[in-house]
């Protein structure tokens, strides 16, 4: 079933390169889809049923919960005068978040952390500025979200946020947020998933924070259009592997709370993913050939819930490491011209 799947995809990468190669359509006529994009992407998944939402709330003690609805996992850390928030979710979902926080905490949320600029983590930026709650974000996740984003794999577009939605306060590459009885530790992580990755650190409490740096069972999303890259997601864990212990409690982008262990899988799984699309990007393979390959299969049973995951893992890692390589060649080239 993957295989033939594949082989589709596969097929209609070939055919909208070659389209290319034969013609330029005219200005007033949308161009062929490049072999980065299919030429009919996959049909959009049902929108989210939002009033069936539930709320999970998980203890990891010393005050900090992790909240598990529809969209990226939300951290929660208790002060005695105020709450740190990481990551909102999506826009309807406000109400019943809040609601989830009160029956921790009728403290009121101070602050509301971006661990990147997704609309799964970033959704609720503006029902909770409205409550009061100060917007803080890596730089680039302001800039994209005020500009409005293209998705790599389908060229979805995603217009500009609406001004409430975007953060008031920013920092560059380390900031601290403080309330009392709890501080918590932002550091900027280059060029992973995106290029405005925060991970938070409560120290006292022992719980890291990585957004979709890190996403447990299964393959993670690097939004190459968007600054990410695979070399700095195996970065980002190479730091969250020093910083933890075998007692943290690791609150993943996506999936269940992870602990260790579990992050050192995901590094090596990374690791393998990265050296097997190096050798075929230096081979010269196409983002076709490299889909018809297969060269994740063995990974696909732990890692993959869907064929599609899969296939989209695939072509996130060969962008991520094919992009920069082109770009490398095209600047050496215009560099050889002028000498």
């Amino acid at each position: 079933m993957i295989r033939t799947a594949r082989a589709a995809i596969t097929l209609t990468l070939l055919l909208a390169g070659s389209a290319l190669a034969q013609q330029t359509p005219p200005a007033n006529q949308p161009a062929t889809p490049s072999a980065t994009q299919p030429a009919t992407p996959p049909p959009a998944p049902p929108p989210v049923d939002f009033s069936k939402v539930e709320i999970k709330t998980t203890d990891l003690g010393d005050g900090v919960y992790m909240l598990e609805g529809a969209g990226g996992n939300i951290t929660v850390a208790l002060g005695t005068s105020g709450i740190i928030m990481v990551d909102g979710q999506y826009a309807p979902l406000h109400d019943k978040i809040k609601a989830a926080i009160a029956a921790v905490s009728n403290l009121p949320i101070k602050y509301l952390i971006n661990t990147h600029y997704h609309g799964d983590h970033t959704g609720g930026n503006e029902g909770f500025a409205k409550d009061g709650a100060t917007i803080v974000a890596q730089v680039h996740v302001k800039n994209r979200l005020a500009a409005g984003t293209t998705n790599g794999l389908t060229g979805v577009k995603t217009p500009p946020a609406p001004p409430g939605a975007l953060p008031t306060d920013t920092y560059e590459v380390f900031s601290k947020v403080r309330l009392p009885g709890r501080v918590a530790d932002l550091k900027h992580i280059r060029n992973a998933h995106t290029d405005g990755d925060t991970y938070v650190w409560f120290k006292t409490a022992n719980v890291l924070a990585t957004g979709d740096t890190f996403t447990n069972g299964r393959y993670p999303n690097i939004d190459f259009a968007n600054g990410g890259n695979i070399k700095g997601m195996i970065a980002a864990a190479d730091v969250y592997l020093k910083l933890t212990n075998a007692k943290s409690r690791i609150v993943p982008g996506h999936g269940p709370i992870a602990d260790k262990a579990a992050l050192v899988e995901y590094r090596t799984m990374l690791v393998t993913a990265r050296d097997r699309m190096a050798a075929l990007v230096k081979d010269g393979k196409s983002e076709a050939d490299v889909v018809a390959a297969e060269p994740f299969a063995d990974l696909d049973k732990k890692w993959a819930p869907t064929e599609l995951a899969s296939t989209n893992f695939i072509r996130v890692v060969y962008n991520s490491l094919a992009k920069p390589a082109e770009e490398k060649k095209s600047l050496l080239k215009r560099l050889l011209k002028r000498s």
